[in-house]
């Protein structure tokens, strides 16, 4: 069926159409083949665009589909928890999605003016510019990586893929199979399509990791504090007494994890009060605990940090990845004006180190990631191999009842799968839980309400491929089908 004779409007509302659906393709839906077709449909349009103006519209539309949708939630934190009036933060967002869609109108562009003659060639074409695209909006200024299409595919064949090549290689994979969808009924096309999801399955029974000691009893708490009342003084001391009841009600566990700033106060303001006697505890009971706090820096820097308290001795992570225009303000001197005219209030948090992101708990090297961090799985893998387990510290009340912390979750089952480790996720309202390292989720917390995930979970050593290249190599292989898409040939004929 060949689109070209449609109306434009047609083809974008098409497109439109498609990208909102495979919003229902990530968690909490997990209608994990929707992007199959969905891509395909795209690809269609693409390929049969009168011209690259055409295609880049068309992929636009896509965008603001899967964008508009699928991350609408980001008003709730900008209008609720920024103060900000309720226009303003619609306005904001819909800007955001406005620029996050370019990225797909820039892959649509690309498709079209590198496509070459034979339907082969096609194919090698757009799924090498859509990876290579979508790895791009993973980073360029700091990177919105979410919603990449390799993640939809966690409980799916080419999951399997993800301890090879991450994310993005399951991305690959799995435009790769659209671009095929969309050349018909082809022996070479069909053996392809074999291929790819037969080798998902495949690399699903490898074992990428083993037992680097007995299981560990964990707990991780969820206090479930109203993000609207968090920072207030006359909840500071209520909150900590919770917690700490919270922590005494698991003697047993080895390893106690508090969510991401769970002490609303400096490190300096409570290390006499709670502090210093936290550290007491867990030393005479033989256990490590891993709370959220602001540590204060030198001079006015503060960062979001971890700290660990307990028989491993103290140490500290510093959240090194800040979220703009939430933890940070990007070029500062330009946009430090209107926000105080809007009168928007920002945090102002410093960076952390270079160095390895672990702290030691019950005797292991734990790789500690926070909140947005996650996303970005070259980040995670810096402390591997060292790291026996992941944690990820989140704070998602942010987001109110929403998408994102269904889509978070998944973020970070993908990089338990990426590693082959453990990941303990300790949130504040949810949802907080323990994955293994195939990313399967073994207990989660309801979303609201205050709960105590534990559970023994097993210390892991060894390395995944990933592990050792990180995103390099589906970036690679991407540019090498890029590159034999283009190589000219005489006899190409587009079929």
């Amino acid at each position: 069926m060949n689109p070209a004779g449609w109306p434009i409007a047609g083809r974008l509302l098409l497109a439109l159409s498609a990208g909102s659906i495979a919003v229902l393709a990530y968690a909490p839906f997990g209608f994990g083949l929707l992007p199959l077709l969905t891509l395909a449909l795209l690809f269609h349009l693409w390929r049969h665009a009168q011209h690259a103006g055409e295609a880049a519209w068309t992929g636009y539309a896509y965008g603001l589909g899967l964008m508009g949708f699928g991350t609408s939630w980001i008003r709730i934190s900008i209008e609720q928890f920024g103060g900000v009036p309720e226009a303003l933060g619609v306005a904001i967002t819909a800007l955001f999605v406005l620029l996050m869609a370019a990225y797909f109108a820039l892959a649509g562009w690309a498709s079209w003016r590198l496509r070459t003659g034979s339907a082969v060639r096609w194919t090698l074409v757009v799924a090498a510019v859509w990876t290579l695209v979508e790895w791009l909006r993973g980073w360029f200024l700091t990177g919105f990586p979410w919603l990449a299409v390799g993640y939809s595919q966690i409980d799916l064949p080419l999951a399997g893929f993800g301890p090879v090549l991450g994310v993005y290689g399951i991305s690959l994979a799995l435009a790769l199979s659209a671009a095929l969808l969309t050349v018909g009924l082809r022996v070479w096309a069909l053996a392809g399509l074999l291929l790819i999801w037969g080798g998902g399955l495949a690399l699903q029974q490898i074992d990428w990791s083993r037992p680097a000691g007995e299981p560990v009893e964990v707990s991780l708490l969820q206090a479930n504090i109203p993000q609207s009342q968090k920072w207030l003084p006359s909840m500071r001391e209520p909150s900590l007494r919770l917690y700490r009841s919270m922590t005494d009600a698991v003697p047993d566990s080895r390893i106690v994890i508090w969510p991401e700033t769970a002490v609303p106060a400096f490190d300096t303001e409570v290390e006499a009060s709670l502090l210093l006697p936290l550290e007491a505890q867990m030393r005479a009971e033989g256990r490590d605990l891993l709370l959220g706090i602001v540590a204060a820096g030198e001079g006015d820097r503060y960062h979001n940090a971890m700290l660990n308290l307990g028989i491993s001795g103290r140490g500290r992570y510093d959240k090194r990845h800040l979220v703009p225009f939430g933890e940070y303000l990007p070029f500062d001197r330009w946009t430090r004006p209107v926000l105080d005219f809007l009168e928007i209030p920002m945090s102002d948090f410093s960076a952390g180190g270079d160095g390895p992101p672990l702290v030691e708990l019950a005797g292991y090297p734990v790789g500690v990631n926070i909140c947005y961090e996650d996303a970005y799985g070259e980040e995670v893998v810096r402390g591997l191999p060292e790291a026996a387990l992941l944690v990820n510290a989140s704070n998602d009340a942010w987001f109110g009842d929403s998408l994102a912390p269904h889509q978070h979750l998944e973020i970070a089952r993908m990089r338990a799968l990426e590693t082959a480790r453990y990941l303990l996720r300790a949130t504040n309202t949810g949802i907080s839980a323990i994955i293994d390292e195939r990313g399967r989720i073994r207990s989660t917390s309801p979303q609201f309400a205050t709960a105590v995930l534990t559970d023994r979970v097993t210390p892991l050593q060894g390395s995944t491929p990933f592990v050792l290249w990180g995103n390099g190599a589906a970036v690679l292989l991407a540019l090498l089908m890029l590159l034999a898409g283009l190589r000219p040939r005489r006899d190409d004929a587009w079929q």
